[in-house]
């Protein structure tokens, strides 16, 4: 880890046992690109047939990797391809260095694998503004190269943490016609989370074939449900990319198929869940719930409101049932709302109802709900079938502690 922070006490037990994922092998290497005594730099290289999908941030100060990746999705699957990713710098906002570190990086790796160029995606997470130190990652192409295997999936997880206090993975599998599909993923992320694409470092593979164009429309469509409705601190990443790889190894064309969409939503919950629960500081994991609002974008610019409210967030972290905040939230987000209309409940507990808090509601009930690791927020805006669901974590002191001294 890299700051040796303790573990969130919302992580998971222990780390899943991920699916080995035919036709994609990684390794993971010590490179020392800041981060000492840990790994810090992961490869994947995927077999020849695979089509890769991806979404990434939408910032206007994206990274130089990032801008690469996003140049290069939708080409020929015919070649293998590859994926570096280092943390501990995210090669943002370097200027002509950064592109030239993607290039040597890219180039190096081609060499080694004898992969095109055009097939190579990096990715950098880290501090911003500081040139990234390439050639300690070229330096370990080769040993990377040589420890591929099929079942790194944990090591990749772990190499590419920053703030994160635990690796985060997840896996599913279905019956396609009788034939057994795999999906297995990871993901970092801890702080500055608020996605505008996807969020974070994301990586996941499956063994199912898949037609690229459907894939690239599948995985954008799944992630503005998933990603795209999580949130620990309202910044979005320079650095945030999303891959969704299809080796095509099992033989089985999921293109379409509904089972495998309901699989795949299912692990891109999960780790974006994982990636909420290990939000900086964080102590409370909040699911936000709004219905009934004018349209299902209004919905969630209410959602994101109450969840992105610093008054909220530290009244949850101080066990506060306020809910006169997330009155707040609502009223200040800018979709259609009307106060006499609006419905609120912490947990099951009716809080406020019609312009006025509801007679039924007790003090204590609310605090009791408060009181728990899981705490459900829902609205019901009285306006329309509009609905979407949110998630985000408190905020603590832990939170200043962690961002305060980030760069030293």
């Amino acid at each position: 880890m890299a700051q040796s922070l303790p573990v969130s006490p919302l992580a998971p037990a222990k780390f899943p046992e991920l699916a080995p994922i035919k036709g994609v092998r990684l390794a993971s290497a010590a490179a020392g690109v800041k981060y000492q005594n840990r790994t810090d730099v992961m490869l994947a290289v995927l077999d020849p047939g695979s089509a890769v999908a991806g979404v990434f941030t939408r910032s206007a100060t994206r990274s130089a990797p990032v801008l690469d990746c996003q140049a290069k999705l939708g080409g020929s699957t015919e070649s293998g391809a590859a994926i570096l990713v280092n943390s501990g710098n995210s090669n943002a906002f370097t200027g002509h260095y950064g592109q030239s570190s993607v290039a040597e990086i890219t180039q190096a790796l081609a060499a080694e694998t004898g992969l095109p160029p055009e097939r190579i995606f990096t990715a950098s997470t880290g501090v911003i503004g500081e040139p990234l130190p390439h050639d300690r990652i070229t330096g370990k192409i080769t040993e990377l190269n040589d420890g591929l295997s099929e079942d790194r999936l944990k090591d990749a997880a772990e190499a590419i943490m920053t703030t994160d206090t635990f690796p985060k993975g997840s896996t599913a599998q279905v019956e396609i016609g009788g034939r057994t599909v795999s999906i297995s993923g990871f993901a970092k992320g801890s702080g500055m989370i608020a996605p505008d694409m996807a969020t974070m470092l994301v990586y996941i593979f499956t063994d199912a074939k898949y037609d690229q164009t459907e894939l690239q429309k599948l995985l954008s469509g799944l992630n503005d449900s998933s990603f795209n409705c999580i949130t620990v601190d309202s910044d979005t990443s320079t650095s945030d990319s999303l891959m969704l790889c299809a080796t095509g190894a099992s033989g089985v064309d999921a293109t379409g198929d509904d089972d495998f969409t309901q699989a795949l939503n299912g692990v891109m919950l999960d780790l974006s869940h994982q990636v909420v629960r290990d939000g900086e500081g964080a102590t409370k994991f909040v699911e936000i719930q709004v219905t009934g609002a004018a349209s299902d974008t209004d919905a969630k610019v209410h959602g994101l409101s109450i969840a992105n409210s610093p008054l909220v967030k530290t009244a949850i972290a101080g066990e506060d049932p306020n809910w006169g905040r997330v009155v707040m939230a609502i009223g200040k987000s800018g979709a259609l709302a009307d106060r006499d209309k609006l419905s609120i409940w912490f947990g099951d507990i009716l809080v406020a109802e019609k312009g006025w808090v509801s007679p039924s509601y007790r003090e204590e009930n609310g605090a009791a709900q408060m009181k728990q690791d899981n705490i459900l927020i829902r609205v019901d805006l009285g306006l329309g079938e509009g609905a979407s669901t949110v998630w985000t974590c408190d905020l603590t002191h832990q939170y200043i502690s962690i961002n305060a001294d980030y760069r030293s």
